[in-house]
C-alpha cells in the first residue's frame, strides 16, 4: 500500500509531461515556429530565385546553341557554295585550257603546212629555173648547130626593115 500513496509530483511521466508543456511554451514565447517558417520561407525563395536564375541560364544557353546551330549550318553551306565554285571553275579552266591546247595545236599545224607548201613552192621554183637553165643552153647550143652566119645577116636585116615600116 506504500507505493500506490506515491504522489503525482514524484513520478517520471508527470516530470516529462511538465518538462514538454514549459518546452512548448518557451518555443511559443520566443516565437520560434516563426523563426523557422521565415527561415523556410526565406530558404523558399532562396531557391525559387536559383531555379529561376536556373532557367533563364538554360533558355540563354539553348538560344546560343540554336545560334550556333545556325551559324554552323550556314558556314556548311558557305563551304558546299564555295566547293561548287572552285568545281566550276576548275573547268571552266580545264575547258579554257583544253581550248587554247587545240589552237596551239592547229596553229602549229598550219605554221607547218606553210613551211611546207614554202618547201614546195621554192623547189617547183629551182626545178623551174633549172629547167630553163637547161632549155637556154639547149636552145644555144641547136641555134649554134642550125645557124650560119649569112643566113643571120638575112634574118637581122629582114627584122630591122620591118621594125623600120611599122615605126613609120
Amino acid at each position: 500500500m506504500h507505493e500506490e500513496s506515491v504522489s503525482i509530483f514524484a513520478s517520471a511521466e508527470f516530470w516529462v509531461a511538465v518538462s514538454f508543456f514549459c518546452f512548448v511554451a518557451l518555443v511559443i514565447y520566443y516565437k520560434i515556429p516563426g523563426m523557422l517558417t521565415a527561415a523556410l520561407d526565406k530558404r523558399a525563395d532562396a531557391i525559387a530565385k536559383d531555379l529561376d536564375e536556373a532557367r533563364r541560364l538554360r533558355e540563354e544557353a539553348e538560344e546560343l546553341l540554336a545560334s550556333y546551330k545556325r551559324r554552323q549550318a550556314e558556314a556548311m553551306q558557305e563551304a558546299d557554295a564555295i566547293v561548287a565554285q572552285a568545281k566550276v571553275e576548275a573547268e571552266r579552266l580545264a575547258e579554257e585550257t583544253k581550248a587554247a591546247m587545240e589552237a596551239q595545236v592547229v596553229r602549229r599545224q598550219q605554221l607547218a603546212e606553210d613551211k611546207i607548201h614554202q618547201a614546195e613552192a621554192q623547189a617547183v621554183a629551182e626545178v623551174r629555173g633549172a629547167a630553163a637553165d637547161i632549155a637556154v643552153t639547149a636552145a644555144r647550143s641547136l641555134i649554134a648547130d642550125k645557124v650560119d652566119v649569112a643566113r643571120d645577116g638575112a634574118i637581122v636585116e629582114k627584122s630591122i626593115s620591118e621594125l623600120a615600116s611599122k615605126l613609120h
